[in-house]
């Protein structure tokens, strides 16, 4: 089992940047496809990107697409989440997903690990 401690969030104006990383216990964190997902309270749970077990393929929501930049440190157990040109919209908490396969997915219930989310809040 693997356990996900994701970091990074804070409030930034409009127009800003923040890099979201997620640290993921256990020596297996290259056998699993990550994926990022964020939720505002009320409304369900949104995918942002995603990336394979390898970092060789990514996937992204089309309202992140250009602003938003999936990568994987395999070595240092992390996934990160680049965005910029943050927008009011974005505001959510900001949760990252483990699953067991190779390929990323784009559906929440394909991840079988979460993390606890950090918060992003963008300021008009």
């Amino acid at each position: 089992q693997v356990q996900l401690v994701p970091s990074g969030g804070g409030l930034v104006p409009a127009g800003d940047s923040l890099r979201l990383s997620c640290v993921a216990s256990g020596p297996t964190f290259s056998s699993y496809a990550m994926g990022w997902f964020r939720q505002v309270p009320g409304k369900e749970r949104e995918f942002v990107a995603a990336i394979s077990e390898s970092g060789g393929s990514t996937t992204y929501a089309d309202v992140v697409k250009g602003r938003v930049t999936i990568s994987r440190d395999n070595a240092k157990n992390t996934v990160y989440l680049q965005m910029n040109s943050l927008r009011p919209e974005d505001t959510a908490l900001y949760s990252c997903a483990a699953r067991t396969a190779y390929y990323a997915s784009r559906r929440d219930f394909d991840y079988a690990y979460w993390g606890r989310g950090t918060q992003v809040t963008v300021s008009s």
